[in-house]
């Protein structure tokens, strides 16, 4: 390696940024060919793609504020249903409890009903017992004169009148029911 010569690159510029070795007519060309290349991307190339993210940005807000909406709405949908399933349940509660209030009373009628018939018919059995036991003691009471009124012409041999009958059976039955 050789040994730098400060005192040549020292010489060559004299101060500013030649003595940083850099050349002030190719800075400015190259100054210049920056700024015509930036203003030919800029109107050309960053424009669009900063137009292509601003809408990709506004892309995304959206999407973002549609999910939360679609969040928001959710949450509404769901309160709405339980609401809804609650009130459905509270009336299908009330609608068994009013058919089971209703199928009691249906149920107390027809045994109120069965009790009243069954009554009906023991009270129509007695009269039947009551106007039966009637007609036997009719018909006992009409074989028992003809009876007396049999044994009373043997025991006294002859026969009796329809007055004498009469009074003889009177004073059996009088008897009978003393």
């Amino acid at each position: 390696m050789t040994p730098i010569n400060y005192q040549i690159i020292a010489s060559s510029s004299s101060s500013g940024l030649g003595a940083l070795g850099v050349d002030s007519s190719a800075l400015v060309i190259q100054l210049i060919t920056f700024v015509l290349a930036l203003l030919v991307l800029r109107k050309w190339a960053f424009n669009p793609i900063i137009k292509i993210l601003q809408q990709r940005r506004q892309l995304i807000e959206d999407g973002v504020k549609l999910g939360e909406k679609m969040r928001h709405d959710e949450a509404a949908l769901e309160d709405k249903i339980e609401k809804t399933l609650h009130l459905t349940r509270v009336k299908a509660d009330q609608i068994i409890t009013d058919a089971n209030q209703t199928a009691k009373t249906i149920i107390k009628d027809a045994e109120n009903d069965a009790k009243a018939k069954a009554d009906l018919i023991l009270k129509e059995s007695e009269i039947k017992a009551n106007q039966e036991l009637a007609r036997a003691k009719q018909k006992l009471e009409k074989e028992m004169v003809n009876l007396v009124a049999s044994a009373t012409s043997i025991v006294l041999d002859e026969k009796v009148d329809a007055h004498k009958d009469a009074s003889l059976i009177e004073r059996a039955l009088a008897g009978r029911k003393a």
